[in-house]
């Protein structure tokens, strides 16, 4: 199949700067805007995008489609696609887990499309070198060729679909998971009192660590985009017969960091950690032994509120029910 045209959908962030990967080849790279935020029109136009106006328009002369969104609208996105009978090849590089991402697979093939599974490792790709984009299933070679000499490296994988997830949520539940436990950590520690005490240990047994804790701040503007990701990687270890606790419960820290999204600066270390302090505390106040029945009964009526659960049992069943949504989807 001769490619000549290439649909990004939509482009943020990370997916702009793949859109301008493709650019340089010389490929057209068309998008949608309709119903996008102007950043997203900027983006795409600063990255060398034709902006079609609708999805209609772009699918009737898109080769391939390349989706890059947040995971909870990975499979939406590909349903949206299906319907319009799309039969060219579609790429998902979301982070989502490796069912969520043959259930994607399954949803654009019935219409006649083929199915690339891609996993991103790094930052938007502005500069050679620091990302990879690894790719299974379907034609991923053919994929791969099309961002050769690109500042984006594309590894197609020897596997079916759902690998390039699978590599992607075992990296990212290292490396995101890992922040959310150093940042709970330090909220920990300030709690108790023993933050300076910490800080000096670990100068003496793991130096590297106070650094690493506080890279939250860094990334707390996108943690909102880390919430699904981390639902995901959790749905990922509970289908291997592995406990996914951990990682709903950085879904959660995550989750108690969405007020820094679109954030003009990243907070500092403090402002974090009162984040998510306060919201511990406001839970705590509600779980405990002096709450009214009053309040109780409404909670009750409200199952929408439903607060986060703590407890070994408590993680799994969430993680069941998470795990039993995304197979229905």
């Amino acid at each position: 199949m001769r490619v000549r045209t290439i649909v990004l959908l939509h482009p943020g962030e990370m997916g702009a700067a793949i859109g301008a990967c493709l650019a340089s080849r010389g490929l057209r790279v068309v998008c949608a805007s309709a119903g996008r935020s102007p950043a997203t029109r900027m983006r795409a136009r600063a990255a060398g995008m034709e902006d079609l106006g609708t999805v209609d328009r772009a699918l009737a002369v898109a080769d391939v489609v390349v989706s890059v969104c947040p995971p909870h609208g990975a499979l939406a996105l590909a349903r949206e696609v299906a319907r319009r009978r799309f039969r060219g090849i579609y790429v998902d590089a979301n982070a989502v887990s490796p069912e969520t991402a043959r259930n994607v697979g399954r949803t654009v093939e019935k219409p006649g499309a083929s199915f690339v599974d891609g996993g991103i490792i790094g930052p938007p790709p502005v500069e050679g070198g620091r990302t990879r984009m690894y790719l299974s299933g379907g034609p991923a070679k053919e994929i791969a060729a099309l961002f050769a000499g690109s500042k984006l490296e594309a590894v197609p994988l020897d596997a079916r679909a759902g690998a390039a997830s699978a590599l992607k949520a075992c990296y990212a539940g290292w490396t995101k998971g890992a922040t959310a436990l150093l940042a709970a950590i330090r909220v920990l520690a300030r709690h108790e009192g023993v933050d300076a005490a910490l800080l000096a240990e670990w100068k003496l047994s793991q130096p590297d660590l106070e650094k690493r804790s506080e890279v939250i701040t860094v990334q707390a503007r996108k943690a909102w985009r880390w919430i699904g990701e981390m639902e995901e990687i959790a749905a990922s270890f509970e289908a291997a017969g592995l406990p996914g606790g951990f990682h709903l419960a950085a879904a959660e820290l995550y989750r108690r960091l969405k007020a820094f999204k679109g954030a003009a600066n990243p907070p500092s270390l403090a402002e974090v950690t009162a984040a998510i302090g306060r919201t511990a505390q406001r839970r705590k106040a509600l779980e405990g032994d002096g709450r009214s029945r009053s309040s109780a009964r409404q909670e009750e009526r409200e199952p929408s509120r439903t607060r986060f659960k703590f407890g070994s049992g408590a993680l799994k069943r969430d993680a069941a029910k998470r795990l039993r949504s995304l197979k229905r989807d």
